[in-house]
Parts: structure tokens; sequence; C-alpha cells
């Protein structure tokens, strides 16, 4: 009897240990600091990307056969660590490069993140990679495009989105096209915010141009925050280029739409850098003056059935509006981050950045129009693309490339004339 009771309380107590090892050794949770501006001058494209990767993390916590080959999304959770979840915390960094640093440091000392994301605004996805450089700790940029950020020898960051040299080539590109439809390009014009994001991609844009022989009439240079543009839209109009192309955030790209409308200037064809034209509040803002603005975009919400159009459905559900560009690309970014967590297997950092230099994500794998996920040895990927979308009434359309287009390009731009 004694024997039998002793043999009982091992057992049990045996079991205890094993149960108590095994949980010691599990993942319940994969946690993801981001960064973004919540509130703020970007706070709606903040806004928007957040509610983006709530449903990306819904994706991949729970399973949704429905969306074809999008990775994790036929499984519930991360099946190489036991199905555990991803866990999503937020910091709003309000546009404030310092701040951000700061908040990148919190989410790593005092969050415990595993992993993080961010920061919209080139200026602070560049303080903020630093920090989790310093760390060791894998960070995913999804939309910043500044070429310094991947540009700097590190080894923990990661981008998935196109970079200004991208969008300068298409740019480019564009313009070789409608030359030979006949359309003249004379010379084109650059207004840039002065921070990182736009400093980078206007220096591309002069470059690109310069090898394609297009001349640049005026280059302007001007601080987001202006509450006057009045003088910079009649820079333009004294130089009259066939095309300008705006590289700003939102309350800027908003005013100078509706500057160029009070003083009767209106080129023959604007281009926005995304960024400022993507964001939510844009178009109802200034539709009825900015109709045939073009815009770059390299997503597509595609035919009914389409994953990317049940996707874009999700969104629609949670925020009353369609999926736009710039949240795209950061749900895109998620998903990619969200992959080399699971093939790592591991919460371990150095697993999982290797487990990122290994990413070979294929066009069929993806939400978005790129050729797919691969990153080189500076953490870009090397097959993002883009495409260009006009504004048609209260919605952009793909207008180009062609054989992509499902919409006519309007050359000249409308404007407010209709």
């Amino acid at each position: 009897m004694k024997r039998s009771c002793l043999l009982s309380a091992t057992l049990i107590l045996t079991a205890a240990l094993f149960g108590w090892t095994s949980r010691a050794g599990a993942v319940d949770a994969v946690k993801i600091g981001i960064i973004w501006p919540l509130t703020g001058n970007a706070g709606a494209a903040g806004q928007a990307s957040k509610a983006a990767a709530e449903i990306a993390a819904d994706i991949v916590n729970n399973a949704h056969p429905e969306l074809g080959d999008l990775p994790l999304a036929k499984s519930a959770g991360l099946p190489n660590l036991s199905g555990a979840k991803l866990q999503l915390v937020f910091v709003d960094h309000q546009g404030n490069p310092s701040l951000a640093q700061q908040l990148a440091t919190r989410l790593i000392t005092q969050d415990k993140v595993n992993v993080l994301m961010g920061a919209y605004q080139s200026s602070c996805s560049f303080t903020a990679t630093a920090v989790a450089e310093r760390y060791g700790i894998p960070f995913m940029v999804g939309e910043s495009a500044a070429l310094n950020i991947t540009g700097r020898g590190f080894k923990w960051v990661f981008r998935g989105t196109p970079i200004a040299t991208d969008y300068a080539r298409t740019y480019m590109r564009f313009f070789a096209d409608m030359k030979k439809q006949g359309k003249k390009i004379g010379s084109i014009a650059i207004v840039n915010e002065n921070t990182d994001y736009g400093t980078s991609v206007a220096n591309s844009i002069i470059d690109e141009a310069k090898k394609a022989n297009i001349p640049v009439a005026i280059r302007i240079p001007y601080s987001a925050s202006s509450t006057d543009v009045s003088a910079q839209v009649l820079q333009l109009k004294e130089k009259q280029p066939d095309v300008v192309i705006f590289i700003s955030y939102t309350a800027d790209s908003i005013l100078y739409m509706k500057t160029m409308r009070n003083l009767g200037y209106k080129p023959p064809m604007v281009i926005g850098d995304d960024s400022g034209f993507s964001d939510p509040s844009f178009v109802p803002a200034v539709a009825d003056v900015a109709q045939g603005v073009m815009n770059r975009s390299a997503w597509v919400i595609g035919k009914p059935g389409s994953t990317t159009y049940k996707i874009n459905e999700m969104y629609k559900a949670k925020t009353g509006r369609d999926l736009d560009d710039t949240s795209a690309r950061n749900m895109q970014s998620f998903f990619a981050l969200a992959d080399a967590i699971n093939r790592a297997g591991s919460t371990e950092p150095e697993k999982i950045r290797v487990a990122l230099t290994q990413t070979d994500l294929k066009a069929n794998q993806l939400m978005m129009g790129y050729q797919g996920v691969k990153f080189d040895k500076t953490g870009q990927n090397i097959l993002a693309a883009t495409y260009l979308i006009q504004l048609h009434g209260k919605k952009y359309e793909l207008v180009w490339p062609d054989k992509a287009a499902d919409a006519k390009l309007e050359w000249p731009m409308a404007g407010w004339a209709k």
C-alpha cells in the first residue's frame, strides 16, 4: 500500500514537473512593437495602417483558408511555434523623430517586444531603426522610402516597400510612355517637404531625370508644417512645367491643391508621391479641385472573389473605407515579418533575423503588385514595384502601365473644370 502510494506520488510529481517544464518552454504569444504616428498631421495615415495591421494579425492568428496562398492564412497562429498568436503593441510617435527613438527603446527594454515595425515618416524610421540595431532586435520598415534607412550597413533592419530610386525610375518610364503617345513633357517640377523622405525622393527623381534627359524646371523644398504655400505655387505658375511631382504629407498635400485652385494654377499633370495623396482624408478634402491628379500605388483591390478583394472587404468592414496604398504596403510587410518569425520557429532575435535574410516570397503569395519579397544584404526588398493611379470622381483607378490598367488615363488633368 505504501509502495503504491509512493509510486502514485512519484508519477504525479513527475507529471507536474514535466508539465511545468513544457509550459516554461512554450511560446503563447509573439510581441510585435509597432511605432506609427497615431495623432498629429499624419495621424489619419497612422490610424489607417493600425487598422491594416490589426486585420493582418487576425488573418495570421485565425484560420482564413479563403485567402488562397497568402502565408499563414490557412492556419490559426504560427504553426512552427505551436500555434502561438501575434500580439501587437502600438505606440504613437506623433511625427517626432526623437520620440520615435525613445519609444523604440521603451518597447525593447520595458515591453519586451520580440520584433519592431514602423515608422511611416522616414525621419522617424531612421531614428527608431538605429535603436533596434543597437539592441539587436529585428525591425521591419513597411513604408518609409528614404534611401538612408537601409544604407547604413545595418544587419537588423529590413524594408518591404519600394524605395526612392524605384519610384523615380517608375516616373521616368511613365514619362517615356507618355512621350511615345504624343504627350508634351518639356520639363517637370519637383515640390518636396524638406525632411528625409521628401529630400531623398526628390534627389532620386533629379538623378533619374538627368539620365532620361528630362529638364527639371524648378525644385521647391518646403516645410511640411507650412500654413501658406502661395509663394511656392506662384513659382510653379511662373515656370509652367508640364508635370509637377509633389512629395508631401497630408496637410500640405491638401493645402497645395486648394492653393492651386485659389490662384488659378493648373498644370497639365500633377503626380503625388503617395504619402499625403494616399491618406484617407485627401480625397474627401479636395476631390472637387483635384480631378485627374495621379499617385503611385502598388495596391489594387482586384476583382470580386480575388484575395485582394477579400482583404479589402475585411478592411472596409472595420473602417468603412477601402484599403489605401500606404496601409496595404504596411500590411504586406507585416505578412513578410510574420512569415519569417514562423520559419524561425523561435522568438530569439538572431533566428528571426536569419529567417528574414532567407525570405523568398513569390508574387502569388503576396497581396501587393510586387514581383516578390526578397531582401538584399542591406535589408531592402529587391522585388518591390509600383503602379500609377489617377483620381476619377471619388476614387483612384489604376491607369499605368497599360497592361495592368483598369481605367483610361486622362491627360491633361481636369482639376476643378468638371
